[in-house]
């Protein structure tokens, strides 16, 4: 009976483990995300870099939505925020997001909820352009929750995303 609980307790730490740092690997494409700060896996100076393959590598998620930037309803896929937050062991209350062009919004790490948003790097199958809001956009799934049909909401959802930092 011991040994069954032992077991049990082994397989069940092994199962909500989280990725090391040696688990992650170095990009060898582009990089389209670096994340910093309060992230307790890296890969690169203390930094967690990110190319599209690594990207799709992580558990994808897919929203169908329509948003006040584009026509009609799209589908998006994208690494879930929540999923990024856990696979990176990010601590502090804050994400800081942040575009290509310097712009940046913060996050409350509340945010990262399990059907929650995602860091976008496909809309309709294809890779996004930087004259497409890409190549990642973080996308909330609006059409599921009148509450991201909010201005607080639309203002966190920042596109072409390169960078970020987890704070306090």
């Amino acid at each position: 009976m011991l040994r069954s609980i032992f077991y049990a307790t082994a397989l069940a730490a092994l199962v909500s483990a989280p990725v090391f740092a040696q688990d992650l690997a170095t990009p060898t494409g582009d990089v389209l995300l670096t994340v910093s700060g309060l992230v307790e896996n890296t890969n690169v100076d203390g930094t967690a870099q990110f190319d599209l393959e690594m990207l799709e590598a992580l558990d994808g998620e897919e929203i169908e939505t329509s948003t006040i930037w584009t026509e009609g309803t799209h589908t998006f896929k994208g690494v879930s925020l929540y999923v990024l937050v856990d696979a990176l062991g990010i601590t502090g209350e804050n994400l800081r997001a942040t575009a290509i062009n310097d712009y940046a919004v913060d996050i409350p790490i509340s945010d990262a909820v399990e059907n929650g948003p995602i860091i976008a790097y496909r809309m309709d199958g294809e890779t996004m352009s930087v004259r497409d809001k890409g190549p990642l956009w973080i996308i909330y799934p609006y059409d599921d929750d009148a509450d991201y049909r909010s201005e607080v909401i639309y203002s966190r959802s920042i596109w072409q995303l390169d960078r970020v930092e987890a704070l306090e």
